[in-house]
């Protein structure tokens, strides 16, 4: 079949290698313009477009899909990019991670002339997490349980029927990271067999989303990174996990940032009446321990501002000072 795609990280990629593997032509990909990144901030580009010019796909950039926008650049970007869509012939649409909301009017392209309609990967079981980081918000709030969701995409925010699911058990000691590449697998695989039913000229049966369990994954912001101490051990566990690798949570001790990469719960439920939350100690087998408003948490996995990843053991070891061994908690 003849496929337009529109997605942007390296999640999407996954899928778009999947569709192009199981033979499908791949006609046309849309994708976030190029952005500076790094220290030095050179232009770089989406994993999708990287791959779509590896293998010779006509790529779209535009920074806007709308047409009804007070802005006339973004309807000017909306138009043209409508106009090239109108163009192609194509059976139908699939959207992954794409990063822009695709409006009605584009909508409406993939349903005529005996097309399919548009299909959305949603990192989620929704209506659980509709939005920008279903990922992290998931681990953050403590699911036992996530998966990736195929709906026929509608004009809301990830409102559509839902046509396939499948879901996975969130570990508890499970990273954004880890989730990223199983769901990013699953993903691909999913929307592989919708594809190959479609082709077959199987329907694809549409459920209805539950008006119940409705939750919504807001992006996420550097800011969300830093620890307050006061917190609980499990609170900040889910914390640590859900923003690795982005944006990393963090600590200052000593007016220096620590990233924080691992960590591991050892005592939940522990008060420590004596001790001021953020302190940090050694157990009784030279674990970094750091006490919590609620509990105990054991660093496993650190980085040094402008240093590389190490174990928390050895950047204690490591350190010059140990007369203030406490973490700020100025946000507390």
């Amino acid at each position: 079949m003849k496929v337009i795609f529109a997605g942007t990280p390296e999640f999407a990629a996954h899928s778009l290698r999947a569709i192009l593997a199981a033979g499908h032509e791949v006609v046309l990909v849309l994708t976030q313009p190029d952005r500076p990144a790094g220290r030095g901030l050179h232009m770089q580009i989406s994993p999708v477009k990287a791959l779509a010019v590896e293998r010779g796909i006509p790529v779209l950039q535009p920074s806007s899909l709308k047409l009804n926008s007070s802005d006339l650049e973004k309807n000017t970007l909306g138009q043209a990019a409508f106009e090239t869509i109108a163009q192609i012939q194509f059976d139908l649409m699939v959207v992954v991670a794409y990063g822009l909301l695709i409006p009605q009017t584009i909508l409406d392209l993939t349903q005529t002339d005996g097309r399919f309609g548009c299909f959305n990967v949603h990192g989620s079981l929704l209506p659980r997490w509709r939005g920008a980081a279903p990922l992290q918000r998931a681990i953050q709030a403590g699911d036992s349980e996530t998966g990736i969701t195929i709906m026929r995409m509608d004009a809301g925010l990830d409102t559509g029927d839902q046509v396939a699911i499948e879901a996975t058990p969130i570990a508890p000691n499970e990273t954004s990271a880890s989730l990223h590449d199983r769901l990013a697998l699953m993903g691909a695989q999913l929307i592989g067999q919708c594809l190959a039913a479609i082709q077959k000229g199987q329907s694809l049966a549409r459920i209805p989303q539950s008006g119940n369990g409705i939750s919504y994954a807001p992006k996420i912001l550097k800011s969300e990174g830093v620890i307050n101490w006061h917190e609980s051990a499990i609170k900040i566990d889910r914390q640590i996990r859900a923003f690795n690798p982005f944006p990393g949570a963090s600590a200052q001790l000593n007016g220096e940032e620590l990233k924080i990469w691992l960590s591991q719960i050892v005592r939940p439920n522990t008060q420590l009446q004596t001790i001021v939350a953020g302190t940090i100690f050694v157990g009784n087998q030279d674990e970094v321990l750091v006490a919590c408003g609620e509990g105990v948490l054991e660093l496993i996995q650190v980085q040094k501002s402008g240093g590389k990843k190490m174990s928390a053991r050895a950047w204690f070891l490591g350190l010059v000072y140990k007369t203030e061994m406490q973490f700020q908690t100025a946000l507390s």
